[in-house]
């Protein structure tokens, strides 16, 4: 009987401080993660930043380009109708 119990003990002693490690790791890996969280959402924000002025130029540039397609379109099409001569 003697032995069970200083063995119960023992495994109570293990299990305490298994619980105990199991806290620390677990606070750790919760500070790690809110440190990853913060960096990447500072990265995005920085990467937003950044791109948005190319992307709203990219749009405008975009937009012009078709306007002047659509004229050339138009002015194509009045020429053809003009050079054909009306029947």
């Amino acid at each position: 009987m003697n032995t069970i119990e200083r063995r119960f003990k023992t495994l109570q002693r293990q299990l305490r401080k298994l619980a105990s490690q199991a806290n620390k790791a677990r606070g750790t890996a919760q500070k790690r993660a809110r440190r990853l969280e913060r960096q990447t959402r500072a990265t995005v924000e920085r990467a937003l930043k950044r791109a948005e002025p190319q992307v709203k130029e990219a749009v405008a540039t975009a937009q012009a380009l078709g306007r002047g397609l659509r004229a050339g379109v138009r002015a194509g099409a009045e020429a053809y109708r003009r050079s054909r001569g009306r029947r």
